[in-house]
């Protein structure tokens, strides 16, 4: 799935933890800087063309500084230290250097994207951290709100790609930065404690996973008007996995 620009920044915008630059800049800029380094992920040319540069937590982003001086500081995307790794292309660092480094695995392709590892500082050891720059940001959220990578398993998944979905049937799954309000909003703790409202469809109903017990994958469609504690007896089940819904969705709903 193609990350929603709209629900990413979204995203960005409510999340403390993310700190963009207002103001992107010009896609000869980019082109630039993809002639040096090789194609960008889209999530991330989308970033530098809205907002430039930035912070996560305290991690620095790498930004593009006007040709021909693209790869003269330390900051530029097309910096040496920030190749200097057979493909990897750490996208962002704290800016003293320690600390975890994040970067695009340029041997993993992902569609547009590029799979995203973070290398841990003292081992040199690498672990996958999110599937694009939009997961990565995601991810980050996620954390910082408490989630770790997600509530349940299949928004873990989720949002190592992307930071929710809006379909044009009016079904949204929430990212991190919606889903504590939509689940207050509709006091699911209360009325059915046992239960993550994950999504809506725009109508009236609420889509709903476990979030204990040995079934925490099947997604159940239910009223929130009339949300009760027994949901898989009230609801009706719409699937077992929910990426693959909404990727089979997706495709329903934009056929090209």
């Amino acid at each position: 799935m193609t990350p929603d620009p709209l629900l990413l920044r979204a995203l960005i915008d409510a999340s403390p933890l993310i700190d963009g630059l207002p103001g992107g800049v010009p896609g000869e800029w980019i082109a630039a800087a993809e002639a040096t380094v090789g194609p960008l992920p889209a999530s991330y040319r989308w970033w530098l063309s809205t907002y430039r540069a930035g912070r996560v937590g305290v991690g620095v982003l790498a930004d593009v500084a006007p040709p021909p001086h693209h790869d003269d500081t330390a900051e530029d995307i097309t910096a040496g230290w920030r190749r200097a790794d057979q493909d990897r292309l750490w996208f962002c660092a704290e800016s003293d250097g320690g600390g975890d480094r994040y970067g695009f695995a340029l041997d993993r392709p992902r569609g547009a994207e590029y799979q995203i590892v973070r290398r841990d500082p003292w081992t040199g050891e690498e672990e996958p951290f999110a599937n694009t720059f939009a997961g990565f940001l995601t991810v980050s959220a996620a954390r910082e709100s408490g989630f770790r990578d997600g509530p349940v398993p299949d928004l873990a998944r989720l949002w190592r790609s992307v930071p929710g979905v809006r379909l044009d049937n009016g079904t949204t799954v929430y990212g991190p930065h919606l889903l504590t309000a939509r689940n207050t909003a509709h006091r699911v703790r209360d009325r059915a404690p046992h239960w993550t409202l994950v999504g809506d469809d725009g109508a009236g109903h609420g889509y709903l996973t476990r979030h204990h017990g040995r079934d925490r994958t099947s997604v159940y469609r239910a009223d929130l008007g009339a949300l009760d504690g027994d949901v898989a007896a009230t609801g009706e089940r719409v699937t077992g996995d929910l990426v693959a819904w909404l990727s089979g969705l997706s495709e329903l709903s934009d056929p090209a």
